[in-house]
C-alpha cells in the first residue's frame, strides 16, 4: 500500500469512505447523528487547511485515510478510515503507524473512538494507547479518550 499526503482532488473519496466507515459504527449505537455521517465538504476542506490528511492506496484506488495534527506538544490522530470491504487486512494499523511516525517529537498521542468499538479499541491497546476518559458524545454514544505517552 502507498501512502501519501491527501490532495484536494482526493477530499470526495475520503468523505465517501468515511461516511461508509462510520455507518457502522452508527448501526452499533443506533445512532446516526454522529458527526462523521454528516461532514460536509465543506468542512472536510477547512480541516484540510488545518490538519496533514493522509490516505492508503492500493491498485491507484483509496482504501483508507486518516488524520493527523499537533498542538503544544500533543499529537492528535483523528478519522482513521478504511473502506469497509479492505477492513482487517492490517490498513487501518499501517494508517496508524505512519500517523505516529508523523507526530515524531510529540509528549504524547491523543485519539478518540466510541466505546462499543471493540475492534479499535484492540487495535489501539495494542499499539500502546490506553483509556484516560469517557465521554458523553450522544445520547447513545460515548466516546473513549485513548493516549499514548511517546518515549524518544
Amino acid at each position: 500500500m502507498e501512502i501519501r499526503r491527501a490532495t484536494q482532488e482526493d477530499l470526495p473519496k475520503i468523505l465517501e469512505i468515511q461516511k461508509q466507515a462510520f455507518r457502522s459504527e452508527a448501526e452499533r449505537y443506533n445512532d446516526f447523528s454522529i458527526p462523521p455521517l454528516h461532514q460536509t465538504m465543506e468542512e472536510l476542506e477547512q480541516e484540510f487547511t488545518e490538519k496533514q490528511i493522509w490516505v492508503g492506496i492500493i491498485y491507484n484506488e483509496i482504501v483508507g485515510s486518516v488524520r493527523v495534527f499537533s498542538k503544544n506538544g500533543i499529537g492528535y490522530i483523528g478519522k482513521l478510515i478504511v473502506s469497509p470491504e479492505q477492513q482487517n487486512k492490517g490498513i487501518g494499523r499501517t494508517l496508524m503507524i505512519h500517523a505516529e511516525n508523523e507526530l515524531k517529537g510529540v509528549e504524547k498521542i491523543e485519539l478518540f473512538t466510541g466505546e462499543k468499538s471493540v475492534k479499535n479499541i484492540h487495535l489501539y491497546n495494542s499499539m500502546g494507547y490506553t483509556i484516560v476518559e469517557i465521554i458523553k458524545e450522544t445520547e447513545n454514544v460515548n466516546l473513549v479518550l485513548m493516549e499514548k505517552v511517546t518515549i524518544e
